[in-house]
């Protein structure tokens, strides 16, 4: 998704700071995305680097009016399952990291009166999911971190929301690699009966960057095709076929 991001961003005229532990593919992305592109490495996880990374993005391209905080692992264990050290690692990737994103980029944007950060969650923040007590812990204090945000940020410029990504096909969700037909076929008790791509996630991230969104602080888009709308119950009136 992060790199979906970044490629419609720099179609729509952005200069990106693509920042990742991934260093290959980082660097393979800002190469093929050009001039408007660089990479920075970055642990989210990390203070000080987040100062690093700003820093060079300040030198590269100025300062940052949008932050995306896209960084997030995923951990499939039952509560009892779950050790301290495994649900302070998955905290400390898809909370923390975002709490030190909006850290690192607040200032600038309050001092220039402006600002965007959208914040990935998850469906898996708006509702409960089995085996995934680290993970949907962790997306649903996203939406805390969220509002909270969009307060103390919002009478001073700073619009802070949430983007809420269903099942996408990326290696999170499609470890193997399958065809995306194949995939399909997990996702058929949701209405639009599919698995996600990533730029149907990256598109609600440009609109929360974008001045068409001016008037959004604190909203929640979901892009899930339908997932939290329910499941069917197939067989009955209403359900595919019937």
């Amino acid at each position: 998704m992060g790199a979906a991001t970044c490629r419609l961003f720099v179609e729509q005229g952005a200069k990106v700071a693509i920042a990742d532990v991934l260093e290959d593919h980082g660097t393979a992305l800002a190469a093929k995305l050009g001039e408007n592109a660089r990479f920075f490495k970055l642990d989210v996880t990390s203070e000080e680097n987040w100062a690093e990374v700003v820093t060079a993005t300040e030198q590269a391209f100025g300062p940052p009016n949008v932050l995306v905080n896209n960084a997030g692992i995923l951990q499939f264990k039952t509560i009892l399952e779950t050790t301290k050290a495994d649900f302070e690692k998955v905290l400390a990737v898809n909370l923390v990291g975002e709490l030190l994103g909006i850290k690192a980029v607040a200032p600038g944007m309050v001092e220039r009166g402006c600002g965007s950060i959208i914040n990935l969650s998850s469906v898996d923040g708006m509702k409960g999911a089995n085996g995934l007590v680290a993970y949907a812990s962790s997306k649903w204090a996203v939406r805390g971190l969220t509002k909270v945000a969009a307060m103390e940020l919002g009478h001073k410029g700073v619009r802070v929301n949430s983007v809420h990504p269903g099942g996408v096909d990326t290696i999170m969700t499609n470890h193997t690699g399958a065809a995306r037909d194949e995939v399909n076929k997990s996702f058929s008790h949701i209405p639009l009966q599919r698995v996600g791509a990533p730029e149907e996630v990256a598109a609600a991230t440009a609109f929360l960057a974008s001045d068409e969104s001016s008037y959004m602080q604190g909203a929640e888009i979901v892009v899930d095709g339908g997932m939290t709308v329910g499941s069917y119950y197939m067989g009955y009136p209403g359900s595919p076929g019937i």
